[in-house]
């Protein structure tokens, strides 16, 4: 009925979120969410160790903050103290014990990281996700829009137990904890959400499409993919609004849409909304407002600090590791247009951590981010300063440019003689020669990238290009364990993983 979808919208805009960011203070906000941080956590083993007590009474917390406690990666926030949380004590970085524990899924890594997840930090999360349906309502969906299903692709909510603690996807555990009231509308529902093995998850998914009515799809976009693609064949479509006509937005998440634009714009039937959206196994980070393009704002009220360090030489090595002492800057000191690693500082008990994810402010007054890459996958043998975002607009023009498909890449470094070659592996089941595409590229990307033109010139002495079947990427996540849900293919392969992925393609014949 259109007037449960008419309550439901009003329900919606009378929340009264800020879910516009031109109205609010980022950098005023950020200072009160240091302080209220500082002060929750002041009685933990970690507050005590660093003194918050003594940040607090600071004329300039910021500054004490950023002088007083080290910046740490996974392995040193794990090894001196997420451990203890894992064995069941509390208040070791937060207030109470840990129930909940994240497995990070943000690439294909031969090890997962146990990133913990606090009741307050999935109180924020909930209060994002909900700030991301409020603005809905600047898009002018009709009344009954509101009433219509959400089919949310991520990990299993089956959580594996351990004694003291719940791990599984951030994806997994938080669709786990969704409020009553949005169990009605959330798909593919409880009983398929649970199951493990992604196959059977996308069998039963395809089985029972037919009798939902999804207005909204969220996830991974190579698994929305592979999901849209499969109910079309198998009840015969000729799009997939012919099963689902009121569907109207897409939220997709953790890569960039350019590379699947292509191949998602003939599955649809008609016009959609896409909204970005940056939900981090350390938290919610940024959405995308009705009035962006190409952006995200960041939620800079809801329980996590950042700090920004300059993606440079004097902060990373080439493979993208941190060095010592690197240089930070608050949200007040930032730029536009340069590549930052991103720290966070949060009520799940993460203090000036490196999630190795990297982003630019495409505007510094409003706090709008574009999501760059991954610390480890920027590809920089000798200066060219290659991220995934020049990857993912480099493959976006090559589509354009050839009229073909590529569904999913990846490209590593390789010697040429004592200087430096790329080689781009391209999932695609387009007929296409392997040199022209490798010059289109390189040509792409001397456009896009000022460091990579003058490098060519100098050491990058050779492009390849291998046409790889679409499956084979496929299934080489399978055989990493990291098949569906919120994996995603890495989109720069080094040491062990190309190691991997080339023994993978020699048994795969190619």
């Amino acid at each position: 009925m259109p007037l449960l979808g008419s309550i439901i919208k009003k329900a919606y805009e009378l929340r009264r979120f800020p879910i516009d960011i031109k109205n609010i203070d980022p950098v005023g906000e950020q200072k009160k969410v240091l302080k209220r941080l500082l002060a929750k956590a002041q009685e933990t083993a970690f507050g005590e160790h660093y003194r918050f007590q003594d940040i607090l009474a600071s004329s300039d917390i910021p500054r004490r903050f950023r002088e007083s406690i080290p910046v740490h990666d996974y392995n040193s926030m794990f090894r001196s103290w997420w451990y203890r949380s894992l064995n069941g004590e509390s208040y070791v970085t937060w207030p109470g014990r840990v129930k909940y524990f994240a497995l990070t899924s943000g690439t294909a890594d031969a090890s997962s990281k146990q990133i913990p997840v606090t009741s307050d930090m999935l109180w924020a999360i909930r209060k994002a996700s909900i700030r991301l349906l409020v603005s809905t309502t600047k898009y002018d969906f009709p009344d009954e829009f509101y009433e219509k299903g959400i089919l949310m692709i991520g990990g299993s909510t089956h959580l594996q137990y351990n004694g003291t603690y719940y791990q599984g996807d951030v994806s997994g555990i938080t669709a786990k904890n969704i409020p009553f009231w949005f169990q009605h509308f959330y798909k593919p529902g409880n009983s398929i959400s649970r199951e493990t093995e992604w196959q059977v998850k996308l069998n039963e998914i395809v089985r029972n499409a037919s009798s939902w009515d999804i207005g909204i799809v969220a996830g991974v976009p190579a698994w929305i993919q592979i999901i849209l693609e499969r109910i079309i064949s198998e009840y015969k479509l000729r799009n997939i609004h012919e099963i689902w006509p009121n569907f109207g937005a897409y939220v997709h998440s953790g890569v960039s849409f350019e590379p699947y634009v292509n191949s998602f714009l003939p599955l649809l039937g008609k016009p959609i909304v896409y909204n970005e959206s940056y939900l981090a196994s350390e938290g919610y980070i940024a959405y995308q407002f009705p009035e962006s393009k190409n952006a995200m704002g960041m939620i800079t009220d809801n329980g996590i600090y950042y700090e920004f360090i300059p993606y440079t030489s004097g902060n990373f090595d080439e493979d993208g590791n941190l060095k010592d002492n690197p240089e930070s800057l608050s949200l007040e000191e930032v730029t536009e247009g340069r590549d930052y690693a991103l720290l966070l500082s949060s009520c799940a008990g993460a203090w000036r951590y490196l999630i190795g994810d990297t982003i630019k402010f495409t505007n510094t007054k409003t706090c709008e981010i574009q999501l760059t890459g991954r610390t480890k996958n920027f590809l920089s043998l000798c200066g060219e300063h290659l991220s995934q975002d020049n990857m993912n607009r480099a493959v976006k023009m090559l589509q354009d440019e050839m009229n073909i498909k590529i569904n999913e890449f990846t490209v590593c470094g390789i010697r040429h003689g004592t200087l430096f070659g790329h080689k781009w592996y391209l999932g695609t089941d387009s007929s296409t020669d392997p040199v022209t595409i490798a010059n289109k590229l390189d040509d792409c990307l001397k456009v896009l990238n000022d460091d990579y033109r003058v490098e060519r010139l100098e050491a990058i002495k050779e492009i390849q290009a291998e046409i790889v079947p679409l499956q084979a990427f496929y299934d080489w996540m399978k055989i990493q364990g990291k098949e569906g849900g919120a994996h995603k293919f890495p989109r720069v392969l080094k040491n062990q993983q190309l190691k991997s992925w080339e023994e993978h393609l020699r048994n795969y014949g190619c």
